[in-house]
């Protein structure tokens, strides 16, 4: 059976996906960038997904590890983890062949915070101390 901190992390991860997709498609409109060949509809829901997991995991692990401190040490890390993110969207080599190269980490940038900020919503919902 999975614990609440899973499901949580399940539930914030494919919502956070969704936001990802809707967000990306709102760009696109906008600035007429497609990155979709980079990322794509698939691919953001993954890592939104995986993440929304590994969050599950993590909160589980501190709050049987650290009782009382678990939590805030997991949002700290959560945040913390979710900044150092940006180094991967920042440092990556894009295909010479896309029009407007500079307009990728505008898009993907505030995604990588999607995650947490679907998790640090919906905790409420789920778990209650």
């Amino acid at each position: 059976m999975l614990n609440k901190s899973l499901i949580l992390g399940i539930v914030s991860g494919v919502l956070a996906g969704i936001a990802g997709i809707l967000y990306a498609r709102v760009y696109y409109k906008i600035n007429e960038a497609d990155f979709s060949a980079v990322v794509s509809s698939m691919k953001i829901i993954a890592a939104s997904l995986v993440a929304g997991i590994l969050a599950g995991i993590g909160y589980t692990v501190l709050d049987r590890l650290l009782k009382k401190k678990g939590e805030i040490v997991f949002n700290f890390l959560f945040t913390i983890l979710s900044f150092a993110s940006l180094l991967v969207p920042i440092a990556y080599k894009l295909p010479l062949n896309l029009e407007t190269p500079d307009l990728f980490p505008g898009m993907v940038i505030p995604m990588h915070f999607f995650p947490a900020l679907s998790w640090y919503t919906l905790k409420p919902l789920f778990i209650r101390k």
